[in-house]
Formats: C-alpha cells, structure tokens, sequence
C-alpha cells in the first residue's frame, strides 16, 4: 500500500514488543520488521521478518531495512539484571541510547520510545533515574519526530512469572485505578495492548516535535489506531 509505514521494532522478545506484533497481524498500513538478539514466537498469521543479530550489528540490519519509524521497547527488570545497577544500565540505558543512534544515524524519522511512569533525571529511585536519563539522550539526537510513552503498570501475560509483588500489585489493579484521580491517574495501570495500539498510531503521525504521553495521551494515541478492515465474506 502507498500509505503504509515500513516500522522497525526493537525489544520484540518483551511484553510490550509481543504486543505491537499481535496488533500488527492482518494490517495493511504497516510494514513491521523486528530485531532482536534471540529468536521469539512470532503470532500466528502475522506477515513480518525478524532479524536476530547482536546489537553491535542492529545498525547494519537498520540500514538494510531502510525503516522511517522505530519502536523502542528495550528494557529489562531489576531481578533479571541481578539486582545490578550497571547490568540495568547497560541494557535501559546503554542499549536503548546505542540503538537510538543507529536508527538516527540510518536516516530514521520517528522514535517511539516506551519509558515509564515517573522517569526524571533527577528522581532518587536508581530506576526512574536512569529512564529520565535515556529520555534526555534521545531528545539531544534530534529526531524529526520523537513520541515518549509513559506508561504505568503494565497489564498482559507475559512469557515468564511475574514477582509476587508484581502479580499483586497487577491483581489490585482495577481496585487501585478507581482510587487514582487528577494527578495520579497516570500511575494507574494499563493494558499492553494499549500501549502498543499507540505506539503503532504515533509511529504512522507525520507531525515533527517531541511529544510525551501520561497513561491518559497514551489512552487517546491508542484510539487514534485505525481499525482493520473485515475480511470480505
């Protein structure tokens, strides 16, 4: 189609990259190629490639894809970082900033940057502070476009167990929502597919500028995602 937009996705193997795959299945408007450093399972009847190469590699593979928007869902957690705040760096900070330069480097015009709720260089929590750090990174990079999503607990089922805290916390979620207004709303939790629906919508918006979404704009970019067509009977 003439009006689909080629979008490379990085951090496919995640909650949030499975989410931009399963809403791409049956789609027209987008053209998806992944990358990544494993192998994952793709959904079933989703037309996409996935190139799996280390991440010295990712700017050789965004070259040969020639994408004009790029997804960024890289990240990883405290527990899988082995509670070390240089492993949680290198991937929420390093990587993400590394593969931000390649796609600018490569001619990317759009960037999707999925962060988190409460990210500020300035915060005392090591993790808020390192997600304020890369959004301020990628900023200098200066792309044509950059939408920074700031999503709050994030509902969906992913590949391995949540922690206990984190399956409470998801559990008391609808309770806690309703007791989240004005200010606070955008801690409330939100549903993965969410916010891959918007950053699917963002990435297809030829509007230059750099935009940041609370769980609110998150919520209203979602929406904005056209539907898909029926199939013909």
């Amino acid at each position: 189609m003439s009006d689909s937009v080629r979008i490379a996705l990085v951090g496919a193997t995640g909650l949030i990259g499975s989410a931009v795959m399963a809403q791409c299945v049956g789609r027209e408007d987008v053209r998806l190629t992944g990358i990544a450093r494993r192998e994952t399972k793709l959904p079933s009847g989703i037309r996409m490639e996935l190139f799996v190469a280390d991440p010295a590699k990712w700017g050789e593979v965004i070259e040969a894809v020639r994408p004009r928007a790029m997804i960024c869902a890289l990240g990883t957690t405290w527990k899988k970082a082995g509670e070390d705040e240089a492993a949680f760096r290198a991937v929420d900070h390093d990587l993400v900033l590394a593969t931000a330069r390649a796609a600018k480097e490569q001619g990317v015009e759009r960037f999707i940057l999925v962060s988190s709720v409460g990210a500020d260089p300035l915060a005392k929590t090591f993790y808020l502070r390192v997600k304020g750090e890369t959004e301020r990174e990628v900023t200098k990079l200066r792309f044509d476009r950059l939408d920074i999503l700031r999503p709050g607990l994030l509902r969906g089922k992913r590949a391995e167990d949540h922690r206990p805290a984190e399956r409470l916390g998801l559990a008391a979620a609808p309770l806690g929502n309703l007791l989240l207004h004005g200010k606070y709303r955008q801690y409330r939790a939100i549903p993965a597919d969410v916010v891959a629906q918007a950053a699917l919508a963002l990435a297809k918006r030829a509007a230059r500028g750099r935009f940041v979404h609370d769980n609110d704009a998150v919520h209203r970019a979602a929406r904005t995602l056209p539907l898909i067509a029926p199939e013909p009977a």
